[in-house]
């Protein structure tokens, strides 16, 4: 295949670099995106080192609107990791499975940097519910800072356009 990788993926931002500590709710929890468009989603968290026991709870939702009409959990069942007192040491990922379930937690995940990817088809949303949306967020991690970010990626659009003009995500 020989197009560039933007002209295949949409990007967006979940939530933008926020301590994860002090930040009210709002700010830990990711904007709405659709996937009418798209086939796929990663939702990558991406956090700093922070403070044993201020451990990181993942969860995953998906609803049929931007407001976030009829959310609920969106379960899953893998999720891949990086996770180390410095990310440069990590070369691979890392894949943690669990019983099908809305979030994720780690013991560790407190006191590590630590990238966490978890991917969906289009297809594991309640279509015939008519959820379309989705979104991730994390839990207010305890008494200490940890700078944090959410990134989604969305890749197979339905309809193949220039990088620029790709459908978004937002609505």
């Amino acid at each position: 295949m020989n197009s560039l990788l933007l002209e295949r993926l949409q990007i967006a931002a979940g939530f933008l670099p926020v301590d994860l500590q002090t930040a009210t709710t709002g700010l830990r929890t990711g904007d709405w995106v659709s996937m009418r468009h798209y086939g796929q989603i990663l939702i990558l968290l991406f956090k700093d080192q922070g403070t044993a026991g201020d451990d990181v709870t993942l969860t995953i939702q998906q609803a049929t609107s931007a407001s976030g009409g009829s959310a609920k959990g969106l379960d899953f069942t893998t999720l891949h990791s990086k996770l180390a007192t410095d990310l440069f040491t990590v070369g691979q990922w890392t894949k943690n499975t669990q019983s099908a379930g809305s979030t994720f937690t780690s013991d560790d995940s407190g006191e590590n940097e630590l990238m966490w990817a978890v991917e969906f088809d289009a297809s594991e949303l309640d279509v015939a519910g008519g959820f379309t949306f989705v979104r991730g967020s994390v839990n207010d991690v305890g008494t200490n800072a940890q700078l944090g970010c959410m990134i989604y990626i969305l890749g197979n659009p339905r309809y193949a356009e220039a990088p620029t003009s790709n459908p978004s995500v937002l609505v």
